[in-house]
């Protein structure tokens, strides 16, 4: 859809001009009212084509958004905090004065609107609002906001949820996979069912032509630790990971943040053709070169909350020129507007009620940003609430388009099948590391040594082989513990994105990555416990020998689930490593080896402790209580029972250890899932 301007290419000689105080004071009043005048009257409605166009099987659906009057506030902290240290070191650092409530307005007061077509970008320094505000227009913000925000006229609602792509400014793809797998498992979850494989596939070859992403399609994504891909790369796969789905709104969080000029130019050439295809385009933008800037077809300039201004990008110089506030010298359009936006007055002519406080620089920076505000509200505002927020409506089939909530494009479980084959591959690595299959394999050839073909005679000697099954227990607890604690931690972010787009099901997700898991836990306590099991001699029925691996498995699982459990309840890598050692600690001390005859006011504790569990039942399945030994003691034998070894365990008892064990796996895996279903729906990228 193509996107004509009459007027406009006139103007442009205007935006570089080096222009002094002196030459374009005159006529002023003239060319303000001038500007009012035409601005909106000469504006040509461009969603025409877009409207028209739908329905039609390839189009998005299009999305007029409209803002009016966004406000956004956070709670302070420090101001809420019973320190007065700290409350006064808020007032100093801070640069905007908190509400008397506590709250800190960041949004004040934002109205615009954009449709399908365009591209308007968020300018303004850092920390003036501008993700704030992206982030309200994808529906991931909603607590302490006011205002008005229109999708077709119909407020926010989990409908619109997977019609929004949202790129962040960091990019959020998983390290290990390569940009072709990335794309591809996204097509499969994301697209509709109707399509076969077969197009799913060609549509993503289509998007990394379409990217330029045909050299490193092969490559990992790469990431923190793991080499990858360039920043530009990354950027584009990220692009090509929300637009593969044809969403109707796209944003952006400074999508050229960390790329040269060239291939931040490039980019935007690609963001002119997503929005050319009738898709509505908003964009954070920090400091865009003056080529970039032309490219915007919208723009919002935003300083420390406010509106500065919103209309054409290309006609925001003639705006401020209207005001009396010009360039000196040649400049960037942009690096103009931010340095209005800011307040840095140097090089730039100010009216004549400004020109006083050019001088006095405490005050030159409010003053100017009080006086563009108040133009703002005098002039253009009003203009665009009449022309896009009175009578003005969308359509009425996108009214109800819009309200219809895409069903999942995908059964239970083939989201299954996709998530687990992505998971498997994106933790192979993990899974089969060679330090990690040594450290398994060498723990156990030194246990097999230490304790070589150890005996049951006597005391001693059982109460060494006693204490090797509890080092079993202790060395598998927590490789298990503390290789399932930081799994959510880590991929929280990952989680975060794509259930914030409805990409899958939580629950697929979480039975996909336990079951991934468990090959790990699975695999290396059966290696280990093959070579310890034969060179401590332990006992040789094949039987007791799958009962024993059982058991160490079991113990295995439900440390594995203990861990995801912790770490879904903090999400926080330094807090769930602090939570592991001390939970590992108290059921290390309560599994019934170290201390045997615990205070009656503590018991509860070994209750808790699946070691003492794991322990018990390791016991009762190595010995039996009728068993005899110590025959060449002055006393002759004597039944294992009666060996101060098992004073708490019954070894002749049953195996109910085995169902605690089970309900222990069982019940930890299932408040691992609430809390990750509570915690991810409150967390925000």
């Amino acid at each position: 859809m193509e996107i004509r301007r009459s007027s406009e290419e006139v103007e442009d000689n205007h935006v570089m001009q080096i222009t002094g105080s002196n030459v374009i004071v005159h006529n002023m009043e003239f060319m303000s009212q001038a500007y009012l005048r035409n601005q909106y009257s000469s504006e040509i409605d461009i969603h025409e084509e877009a409207v028209s166009s739908y329905p039609h099987e390839d189009a998005p659906l299009p999305i007029f958004l409209k803002f009016e009057d966004v406000e956004y506030k956070v709670r302070n902290i420090h101001a809420s905090s019973a320190n007065l240290v700290k409350k006064m070191v808020s007032k100093v650092v801070t640069h905007t004065n908190p509400d008397p409530d506590g709250y800190k307005h960041i949004l004040k007061g934002i109205t615009g609107s954009t449709g399908p077509g365009e591209i308007l970008a968020l300018m303004g320094p850092s920390g003036s609002g501008k993700t704030t505000l992206l982030k309200i227009m994808g529906g991931r913000l909603t607590d302490n906001v006011k205002g008005k925000l229109t999708y077709n006229d119909i407020p926010y609602s989990p409908a619109v949820k997977r019609r929004i792509g949202f790129v962040t400014q960091d990019d959020v793809l998983l390290p290990q996979l390569t940009v072709e797998e990335t794309l591809a498992f996204a097509a499969f979850l994301r697209l509709p069912s109707s399509m076969s494989k077969e197009q799913k596939y060609a549509k993503v070859e289509m998007i990394i032509k379409e990217l330029g992403l045909e050299r490193c399609r092969h490559t990992r994504v790469g990431g923190g630790f793991v080499k990858g891909i360039s920043g530009g790369e990354r950027k584009r796969t990220s692009i090509a990971y929300e637009i593969l789905v044809d969403p109707s709104l796209l944003l952006l969080d400074e999508p050229t943040s960390g790329l040269d000029s060239t291939s931040a130019t490039k980019l935007l050439h690609i963001l002119q053709g997503v929005a050319k295809a009738g898709r509505t385009v908003i964009t954070t933008i920090h400091q865009p070169s003056s080529r970039m800037f032309h490219m915007f077809d919208k723009l919002l300039l935003i300083s420390e909350g406010h509106p500065a201004f919103y209309g054409k990008a290309r006609e925001s110089m003639e705006y401020f020129s209207s005001l009396r506030i010009l360039p000196e010298i040649a400049m960037n359009p942009a690096e103009f507007l931010l340095d209005l936006a800011t307040g840095q007055v140097s090089d730039i002519s100010l009216p004549d009620e400004l020109s006083a406080y050019k001088t006095a620089q405490p005050d030159s920076e409010e003053v100017l940003a009080k006086y563009l505000q108040l133009k703002y509200k005098t002039e253009l505002e009003p203009k665009e609430k009449e022309e896009n927020h009175g009578n003005k409506k969308a359509p009425e089939h996108l009214q109800i388009a819009i309200q219809v909530k895409k069903d999942w494009t995908l059964s239970w479980w083939d989201q299954f099948l996709i998530i687990f084959r992505r998971t498997f591959r994106e933790r192979r690595r993990d899974y089969f590391d060679k330090l990690r299959l040594v450290q398994s394999l060498g723990v156990a050839v030194v246990l097999g040594l230490l304790w070589w073909k150890s005996k049951t005679d006597t005391e001693a000697h059982l109460r060494d082989q006693v204490g090797l099954m509890f080092y079993i227990c202790i060395f598998w607890t927590s490789s298990s513990l503390f290789g399932a604690v930081y799994v959510f931690p880590f991929e929280k972010i990952y989680l975060v994105k794509e259930r914030k787009a409805d990409m899958y099901r939580l629950s697929v997700y979480y039975v996909c990555s336990t079951l991934c898991d468990m090959v790990a836990h699975v695999l290396y306590p059966t290696f280990f416990m093959t070579i310890v099991y034969f060179m401590a001699e332990f006992k040789r029925t094949i039987p007791c020998f799958l009962f024993t691996l059982l058991t160490i498995l079991l113990i295995a699982i439900t440390s594995q689930g203990a861990g995801e459990f912790l770490g879904a309840s903090v999400l926080s890598i330094k807090r769930a490593g602090m939570i592991a050692s001390l939970v590992l600690m108290l059921f290390l001390l309560t599994g019934g080896y170290y201390v045997q005859h615990i205070p009656i006011f503590m018991q509860w504790l070994k209750y808790l402790s699946f070691m003492h569990y794991g322990f018990r039942l390791l016991l009762k399945v190595q010995y039996s209580g009728d068993q005899l030994f110590d025959c060449e003691s002055k006393g002759g034998c004597r039944a294992l029972q009666s060996s101060s070894s098992f004073d708490t365990v019954n070894l002749n008892g049953g195996l109910q250890e085995l169902w605690f064990l089970l309900a222990m796996a069982f019940g930890y895996r299932l408040c691992t899932y609430f809390c990750l279903r509570k915690k991810i729906s409150i967390c925000h990228l």
